[in-house]
């Protein structure tokens, strides 16, 4: 019984942790933690906010661009 649960809580952990192996994944939350940083009350001017929230999705374009690149080159896509 105790290997099975230890078995289940391994796969659920590697299943949590798994989605922050991709960059677009730890910009994307490095973007939305930021803006909600600024919306706790922080004082961060409206300008800042947007120019977080833009190079937050500009970055994670640019990954999603470099990568079609390496495929279209004949490398293989990382494995899902």
């Amino acid at each position: 019984m105790r290997r099975r649960l230890r078995g289940y809580m391994m796969k659920l952990l590697q299943r949590i942790i798994k989605p922050f192996q991709s960059r677009k994944v730890r910009v994307a939350l490095a973007t939305v933690i930021a803006a909600c940083v600024a919306e706790l009350g922080f004082n961060v001017s409206e300008e800042i906010l947007l120019s977080i929230i833009g190079v937050g999705i500009s970055v994670i374009l640019g990954i999603a661009h470099e990568d079609s690149g390496k495929w279209a080159s004949g490398q293989e896509p990382p494995e899902k």
